[in-house]
């Protein structure tokens, strides 16, 4: 519980109505979208770069722990507490501070949410490219937090590739600046160092992006396939065929997931097959009907039973709206599951499918399958019953299998979703206690008194009977 003088303190910074202490409050910011679960001992709601330092300097010199926040949709567990604390949440600092069309860049807060600047973006002819699922809802901050992607990052990257310059509150409540509005600075890369680190070197309350222009046509090609295995070989295919440009998205949906998005979502697709291939091709119009032909016909030697092509404007933009609903249509199937968003180089895409399959039957559990697949990213809901432990059990047990194998053929356990506090015991299996120690040695640079947002990303290190440092 927070000291009443400290929380006194608090109101002074950010006034008293902006900061949260009773029990309903602070069970709003307890959870986020994972199965994790923290109460905090206060929520604060900053509205500007110098409050957020002065409730961040507050914070280190009484040694509180604080977790950066935005709208809550992180699916690892990234912005809940998992050592009490001070919730710092940035859904007042929601302004866009400057859209520079000639430039192509926009400078923004890190409340501002995803969709709402892509709107504010589109009739400039200007796009932020990074879409995930929940952009109608995420913030730019937590994308930043989590080096989010979504479905055309396999043309246009993730957010660390538009992401220019960071105004940072570091840990210890410095206000620093890093980047530049023009590309590659000299010296160290700290905007890449930034992007991704979930919380734990600062807080980032000024965010300078790179935009793109708007492709001049899209064109999207539907392929219905009855093996789900088919499906990862034909996105294999499709990237090796040299298209002359990339796709911009190459997505799969297996059985379960095609019928819970067609009963909360409906847009069309067929329910009674056990994949679909979503391909969306962007670029200048002459060339994609050549480029959708090509995939078409790799999709049906393939042995898709059906391939559509050129569906009008609203009708591909109903196949995206279910597309990025599925998060919502899995809780309906079930209001429980275990997130997992582990990433394989392309060509292993087939037999990690057929892995995963063999782990579904296995440990008897229900698993919805939807996929980046051209980038290997393999989202995974896996549905459990909360007052079933041994139900959970078994979930558990089979999402730790899946990061095994896609460990073991040189892949990793996330994507995009980042680590937070979920995934921490996962990390050995990609990185040695050396690699381990050496980015907790970077951490501690920025973050001494280890206070920002803790518990995330790394595995506990313990001594050994030698007394070197090893992790479990």
């Amino acid at each position: 519980m927070l000291d009443r003088r400290l929380a006194k303190s608090l109101a002074r910074i950010v006034g008293r109505r902006n900061v949260l202490t009773e029990p309903a409050d602070l069970l709003l910011y307890s959870y986020d979208s994972s199965t994790a679960r923290g109460q905090p001992d206060a929520v604060v709601l900053p509205a500007s770069t110098e409050e957020v330092s002065r409730v961040v300097r507050l914070c280190a010199r009484h040694r509180i722990p604080f977790v950066p926040r935005g709208a809550g949709t992180n699916l690892s567990g990234g912005s809940v507490p998992a050592r009490g604390g001070v919730v710092i949440a940035l859904s007042r600092m929601n302004r866009v501070l400057e859209v520079d069309v000639a430039n192509q860049l926009a400078v923004v807060q890190p409340g501002v949410i995803n969709l709402d600047l892509q709107q504010m973006l589109a009739p400039h002819g200007l796009q932020f490219c990074p879409d995930p699922a929940s952009q109608k809802v995420s913030t730019i901050g937590g994308n930043v937090a989590e080096n989010a992607g979504g479905p055309h990052c396999l043309k246009y990257g993730v957010t660390t590739n538009h992401v220019l310059a960071l105004t940072v509150v570091l840990p210890s409540g410095e206000v620093r600046a890093f980047g530049s509005r023009v590309a590659d600075p000299p010296g160290y890369d700290l905007v890449g160092l930034f992007v991704g680190s979930e919380g734990t070197l600062g807080i980032a309350t000024e965010i300078t992006l790179r935009l793109r222009p708007l492709p001049e046509s899209v064109q999207i090609v539907l392929a219905v396939f009855d093996a789900l295995e088919a499906a990862g070989q034909a996105v294999s295919r499709i990237i090796a065929a040299r298209l002359g440009e990339l796709p911009a998205a190459l997505e799969i949906m297996d059985r379960t997931m095609i019928q819970a998005v067609e009963t909360s979502f409906p847009s069309g697709l067929p329910t009674d097959v056990e994949a679909v291939l979503l391909i969306e091709l962007s670029g200048l119009k002459q060339a994609l009907d050549r480029q959708a032909e090509r995939c078409a016909a790799i999709c049906r030697e393939l042995g898709a039973q059906r391939v559509e092509i050129g569906r009008t404007p609203e009708e591909s933009e109903r196949l995206w709206s279910a597309r990025r609903s599925a998060g919502g249509a899995t809780a309906r199937l079930c209001p429980s599951f275990v997130v997992n968003d582990a990433t394989v180089p392309r060509t292993r895409i087939p037999e990690v499918l057929r892995r995963m399959q063999e782990i579904e039957r296995r440990h008897q559990v229900r698993i919805t399958k939807i996929f980046h697949a051209g980038d290997g990213n393999l989202h995974t809901n896996i549905l459990f019953h909360r007052d079933d432990p041994e139900e959970r059990r078994r979930a558990e047990a089979a999402s730790a299998e899946i990061f095994q194998v896609c460990a073991s053929v040189g892949g990793t356990i996330t994507g995009e979703h980042g680590v937070g506090s979920e995934k921490v015991e996962f990390m050995p299996l990609i990185y040695s206690a050396q690699d381990l120690e050496a980015q907790r040695r970077v951490q501690q640079v920025f973050d001494p008194g280890g206070i920002a947002n803790p518990g995330k990303v790394f595995p506990q290190p313990q001594l050994s009977s030698t007394g070197e440092a090893r992790v479990n």
